[in-house]
């Protein structure tokens, strides 16, 4: 146990974390998380998840460069990247990023995690329809169809052809 919290305090030490704006923005994204219903989720987000805006020590050997936010399992620290401030269209963009992180606070994968917010996406309102021209679409439309090609009938990222 001693060495379990040792790793947790030097990860969260050598990190910093999010400024009073940055906060506003990542909660009123778990905001919209809790208006859709996503309680395991939201409990998982705000009494386990603590934030940080820059990369610990464990994050920059295992370089994280493509990613809107890391979550350091079973440790719960989320390192938020400056993209997922100035990236996402809005808060409901946000919202889908954070609800990737909060499957791996719950121990998810990689692989699992992707798989198992593509389907929920539309509960949040993030639809091809609204949101298929938007980088982080685009971004986790790829990053979802590599991962598990099998949830798609086609290629085009700009539409949705989930099964």
């Amino acid at each position: 146990m001693a060495v379990l919290f040792l790793w947790w305090v030097s990860l969260y030490a050598t990190s910093e974390g999010l400024d009073p704006e940055q906060q506003v923005i990542v909660y009123r994204a778990v905001d919209l998380l809790e208006e859709k219903g996503f309680g395991k989720e939201v409990f998982a987000l705000r009494n386990m998840a603590r934030f940080r805006s820059t990369d610990n020590w464990w994050n920059l050997y295992n370089e994280h460069f493509q990613a809107y936010a890391a979550t350091n399992f079973p440790f719960e620290i989320v390192t938020i990247y400056p993209w997922f401030f100035d990236l996402p269209k809005d808060d409901v963009e946000r919202a889908v990023i954070l609800l990737h992180e909060a499957q791996h606070l719950m121990g998810a994968d990689e692989e699992t995690a992707l798989r198992r917010v593509w389907p929920l996406k539309a509960r949040l309102g993030w639809t091809a329809e609204r949101y298929g021209r938007s980088k982080v679409w685009r971004n986790t439309r790829e990053w979802t169809q590599t991962s598990a090609p099998d949830l798609f009938t086609c290629k085009d990222v700009e539409i949705d052809c989930a099964r």
